[in-house]
């Protein structure tokens, strides 16, 4: 943040919900089909036709107030929010504007240590717009009405952003939620989940807010912080050197990491919104709002403090386990197999799924639902480990082959005879095969250098073929050797 100045930023976060029908028709919301073979003559708005609300969308929008500690309406309203794009064929957009279904809720923002209160605005219900196509045009642009009528809910939260990171944690905790709620598949590539961000720039000490900008479409958290960091800093240099912002719709530029305007911003009375003369207000009574919370999954806020008091885990744990909802289902499934098999400790399991499999799959380009290990097969290694078929050193072995697709751990471990030798007869021979082989390490452990037991586990365990249990071979190496000196 450059020196004398602060931030004054609000995010507008469109969430695509998902429905398989439409906000105001039957027509179905899959994504990929081919353009306009999705659009309805209700989402076209053609002659004669009337709108029906999606019952599914609004306790999907109810459900997301009652999760972020929002007031629910008990009536809200349908505008008709004009202008005119290609995209929009109507050349209006239903939508809320003076009762929504949803206001006045709020996230707490974990930063480091310090936890943070953005105030949410309001959550209404919309239509999403069609698409325009540029790629493959000369001279012209395609108009795919697919996506015109899909439901939206836009998510508007108060100007208490300050920072980009501030933005980014905001953001990342909202679109966990939705996809928990399950309401909303988040993919921010396909536009399920997207934002416009409104930033002003003031003096420090400051009262009034600066004129904003708002930046349309930032479709990946990476881009939302590079885009208001830009733009802060471009306010900054265009204020310190006299100029003035204009209130304008700017768009991101991935490429050079910079925004460029693209149109006067409009305010709301420019959008002429009147109540939608096709649509009654809609009534949310305490039954369907009662209905709403009796679906709500366990929130994200609430599973961590779970597994932590559950299974013992440190925080950062389960922050981590809770991240995603598959995650966390992958992480229970296995812990619910290890008991079964064994009464391991869930901390073992978390330890294996972070840093083990989170990991492999890092690396691999996958996410948890494409991990070609299940949950009870990772059960099967740490039960092994547990019951000390295998050591966790083998394990990583193991784990590597199970990865591979080789089978489950049983399978792989009788199949490379990995079986770890635990009888203190067959360690204790080794044991004095390695002493004998290796007189000299012996005389001096005995005159006085400790560090060589550490020598002596290693040829144990060179001899074993890494195979005896190392708990063992330590406790039956300092009986053998004696004290040092």
């Amino acid at each position: 943040m450059p020196e004398g100045w602060e931030a004054v930023i609000g995010l507008e976060v469109h969430c695509q919900l998902s429905t398989r029908s439409k906000i105001f028709s039957g027509a179905s919301t899959a994504y990929g089909a081919s353009p306009n073979a999705q659009a309805s003559a209700i989402d076209l708005g053609m002659p004669g036709v009337l709108p029906v609300l999606n019952r599914e969308a609004l306790r999907m929008a109810v459900m997301f107030g009652l999760s972020v500690d929002a007031d629910i309406a008990p009536v809200c309203v349908f505008a008709r929010k004009h202008y005119f794009y290609p995209d929009l064929p109507k050349g209006y957009q239903i939508s809320q504007y003076e009762l929504p279904v949803v206001a006045n809720g709020h996230l707490d923002v974990e930063l480091g240590e310090a936890t943070k209160r953005i105030g949410i605005t309001r959550a209404h219900m919309e239509e999403d717009a069609g698409k325009s196509l540029h790629e493959g045009f000369v001279g012209a642009s395609g108009i795919d009405l697919n996506r015109a009528g899909t439901p939206l809910i836009e998510i508007v939260s108060e100007p208490d952003i300050r920072t980009p990171a501030e933005a980014v944690a905001y953001l990342k905790k909202l679109h966990q939620i939705v996809v928990y709620l399950g309401i909303c598949d988040g993919n921010m590539q396909e536009g399920s989940f997207r934002c416009d961000a409104n930033v002003s720039v003031r003096r420090v000490g400051t009262e009034q807010f600066g004129t904003r900008t708002e930046t349309k479409n930032v479709n990946s958290f990476r881009y939302v912080e590079k885009a208001i960091a830009h733009e802060i800093n471009r306010q900054v240099d265009v204020l310190e050197g006299g100029g003035s912002i204009q209130q304008e719709t700017r768009l991101f530029d991935p490429g050079s990491g910079t925004t460029r305007a693209m149109r006067s911003k409009e305010d709301a009375h420019d959008y002429r919104y009147f109540p939608d003369p096709d649509l009654l207000p809609v009534h949310c009574d305490a039954a369907f709002i009662d209905e709403a919370r009796a679906s709500l999954p366990e929130l994200p806020v609430d599973k961590r403090a779970r597994f932590q008091e559950q299974y013992g885990l440190s925080k950062y744990d389960a922050t981590v386990l809770t991240g995603e909802k598959p995650l966390a289902d992958f992480y229970e499934a296995m812990v619910e197999a290890v008991v079964k098999q064994s009464g391991a400790e869930a901390k073992l399991c978390a330890n294996w799924v972070i840093t083990d499999l989170l990991g492999a799959l890092n690396k691999a380009g996958l996410g948890i639902t494409e991990s070609p290990v299940s949950a009870p097969q990772m059960a099967g290694l740490v039960a092994r480990i547990t019951d000390e078929t295998i050591s966790g050193k083998i394990a990583k072995e193991v784990f590597e082959a199970m990865m591979a697709g080789e089978g489950d751990a049983d399978a792989i471990i009788e199949a490379r005879g990995l079986r770890q030798i635990t009888d203190d007869g067959a360690i204790a021979g080794i044991i004095d095969q390695v002493i004998a082989d290796n007189p000299n390490q012996y005389a001096q452990y005995k005159g006085g250098k400790e560090k060589l037991l550490g020598f002596f586990v290693g040829q144990v365990m060179k001899a074993t073929g890494g195979k005896a249990n190392p708990d063992a071979v330590n406790r039956l190496l300092k009986e053998k050797l004696g004290p040092a000196g």
